[in-house]
């Protein structure tokens, strides 16, 4: 018995509008899939559902990608509509195979990471001022963040013992001044438990310096003694969402419209070391990126800001 594509397509339909009481808006996105599935299949000679095979809609979905008209995202939708029909009218035993095995979705294309310009960083950084206890370690922290590069997982899981001093040397615990403020060293746990030593410079050690000697005392004194770095008023460890919250209330205050997050920073870091002459290698020790592939990424971001430069200074650029 022959079943012609539209008549399963209608088939299918009926089973998730009906059955699986699917909404209108969702078995029209359906419809409007299976339609162009089914017209694709008549114009290359396919009028029964069941020779359709794997390699069939490998194809269909090669020649979606060719024509460019349709995102990888939109591509990966609707074959999984035709999948989800193949694999009904098979279930249903309608159908002899599963056209649908070992099927790939096309590959989305990797977003490049958004950094946020020098200026916009510095400004961020300097609307966090002033001598309000909250305001100091607001500071610490986003330095920090801005100067290590770290995920705020990472970040907020530092205890005091993380810091490790900088070339002056000093106890952290009794003397923070001298032993950050001319910079130093994280200890950082990051993925798959491994460590990492991650430096900073001198303006988080100066900042970090002045959260642990005017305002970390007295905010750990109101919990239950605990080892983190950053604590809130309370005493207790700072959360992913305070960070969160931090950073979006300093981008407001300094009139960034981008929208900004701490993974914002961290792209940030890694963008402005490369354009600053880092090697890639060394910003994968940096961010803790387990392969170099992850890191080459950034690459793309500053070979794009090269370009622009060039194309704007060089008088036959264009």
């Amino acid at each position: 018995m022959t079943l012609a594509p539209r008549d399963g397509a209608a088939r299918f339909l009926r089973h998730v509008s009906i059955e699986r009481g699917l909404s209108s808006h969702s078995v029209a996105a359906y419809r409007r899939d299976l339609d162009a599935y089914a017209a694709w299949l008549e114009q290359n000679g396919v009028a029964d559902l069941a020779n359709v095979t794997p390699e069939t809609l490998s194809t269909y979905v090669r020649e979606l990608g060719a024509s460019g008209a349709l995102a990888a995202a939109s591509i990966t939708r609707r074959l999984s509509t035709v999948r989800g029909m193949h694999r009904f009218l098979f279930d249903e035993g309608v159908l002899p195979q599963y056209a649908g095995s070992g099927v790939r979705s096309p590959k989305r294309a990797k977003p490049l990471p958004k950094a946020l310009p020098i200026a916009d960083v510095e400004a961020m950084l300097q609307v966090v001022s002033g001598d309000d206890p909250t305001a100091v370690r607001d500071r610490a922290l986003l330095e920090l963040l801005y100067a290590s590069g770290a995920r705020v997982s990472e970040v907020t899981a530092l205890d005091v013992d993380d810091l490790l001093a900088g070339p002056g040397g000093g106890e952290v615990w009794s003397d923070p001044v001298g032993a950050l403020g001319d910079g130093g060293f994280l200890l950082v746990r990051g993925k798959g438990a491994k460590q990492r030593l991650v430096p900073y410079g001198r303006f988080a050690g100066g900042a970090l310096a002045a959260y642990l000697v005017r305002v970390r005392p007295d905010f750990a004194a109101r919990g239950s003694g605990t080892p983190a770095l950053f604590v809130g008023p309370r005493g207790g460890r700072v959360s992913r969402q305070t960070v969160w919250l931090v950073i979006r209330a300093a981008a407001e205050r300094a009139g960034i419209t981008a929208e900004v997050s701490p993974h914002t920073l961290r792209h940030s870091f890694a963008t402005h070391l490369l354009s600053g002459g880092a090697d890639v290698r060394t910003v994968q020790e940096l961010l803790g990126h387990a392969s170099v592939t992850t890191t080459q990424i950034y690459t793309q971001v500053t070979a794009d800001t090269l370009r622009e430069r060039y194309l704007d200074a060089h008088p036959r650029a264009r």
